[in-house]
């Protein structure tokens, strides 16, 4: 099949890459010139700008956007719908909010523009391991580019099948879902990404006991000095807890044990804060994504102004003074 993708950064480049790999056809715009050559370099047919990569492709069309959430997909939406015709595809493969998936989709039914969002799971691993994908929109075009996905999924590999799946969606196997109608596809990736959330900070908090199990604040008798890089490949094999999040933490802790080259501050890019407001909104608790979420942002300041107030109510309540060795010298 051709396809169009836009966006050629860590994984919209690997998108296109692992399609040339099997066999489509790749027309790719990115605002960034080097990045294009890149992929002309592997195969793909290069567009110096949105139109010219609409000229290339042939109806009905189909496009790919893989570009972050917010403006620069709803710009570049609304660029493609005055360039695209009838019958044509617009694929959003980012991380978008999935209501903006809802509005979008009824925004290109005005032009008869069909539109997917696919919720896409792979990292900059995708181009060897395939991506995992979570589908919204109408089934006769997901099934129109089932090729394009199964081209993209990692496929049944070595993973043992689950019993009982005999007359469901084979699918599901492969890597891919139709997960349903617009915005289903990024709602079920945005629940995915909460959890995400979670699974990390588990293993975070863990490895964090285990790191201080030799502090000077406990008997030195009960003091253990731990091999956090052998615990963590230990693990690997066989344990409950084994999984990929695993074994990047064992690949980290191999090549940095004291993981000096990190400062600790964790970003996140939306999906976590989007699945709390699902969580609101459904009035589900979700105590452990929450509090996951949380400590990203407390990773970024040294101390917040709510520890300020803990610090001012344990002192109303019982004058508890805080430790001179932790005051900030005060400006003179």
């Amino acid at each position: 099949m051709q396809i169009g993708v836009i966006g050629l950064g860590r994984m919209g480049g690997n998108i296109a890459r692992r399609l040339i790999r099997n066999g489509h056809e790749v027309v790719v715009y990115d605002r960034d010139g080097e990045a294009i050559a890149s992929l002309q370099g592997d195969g793909a047919i290069g567009a110096a700008d949105l139109a010219k990569l609409v000229e290339k492709l042939r109806p009905p069309r189909a496009v790919w956007i893989m570009l972050p959430a917010g403006k620069i997909t709803e710009d570049t939406v609304v660029a493609l719908a005055k360039l695209l015709q009838a019958g044509d595809i617009v694929i959003d493969g980012g991380n978008t909010f999935w209501k903006d998936d809802i509005r979008r989709a009824k925004f290109l039914k005005g032009s008869e523009i069909h539109h997917l969002d696919v919720g896409t799971s792979g990292g900059t691993w995708g181009l060897n391991r395939g991506y995992c994908m979570m589908i919204g929109g109408s089934k006769g075009i997901v099934d129109r580019l089932d090729p394009i996905f199964r081209a993209l999924a990692p496929g049944i590999g070595n993973l043992p099948r689950t019993p009982g799946r005999d007359g469901r969606d084979p699918r599901a196997e492969y890597g891919y879902i139709h997960a349903g109608p617009h915005g289903a596809g990024h709602f079920v990736k945005m629940v995915h990404n909460g959890i995400e959330y979670g699974l990390m900070q588990a293993f975070a908090e863990g490895f964090d006991i285990l790191k201080n199990a030799d502090s000077g604040k406990l008997p030195e008798d009960e003091r253990l000095d731990l091999d956090l890089t052998d615990i963590a490949e230990v693990w690997r094999r066989g344990s409950v807890i084994s999984s990929w999040l695993l074994d990047l933490t064992a690949s980290a802790l191999t090549a940095d044990p004291r993981l000096d080259g990190f400062e600790g501050v964790v970003e996140d890019s939306g999906e976590g804060r989007w699945t709390i407001m699902a969580a609101i909104e459904e009035a589900v608790p979700a105590d452990v994504l929450s509090a996951a979420l949380y400590t990203r942002f407390r990773s970024r300041r040294d101390h917040t102004f709510a520890e300020k107030i803990l610090s001012a109510m344990r002192k109303g309540f019982g004058s508890h003074v805080e430790p001179k060795s932790r005051r900030r010298a005060e400006p003179s």
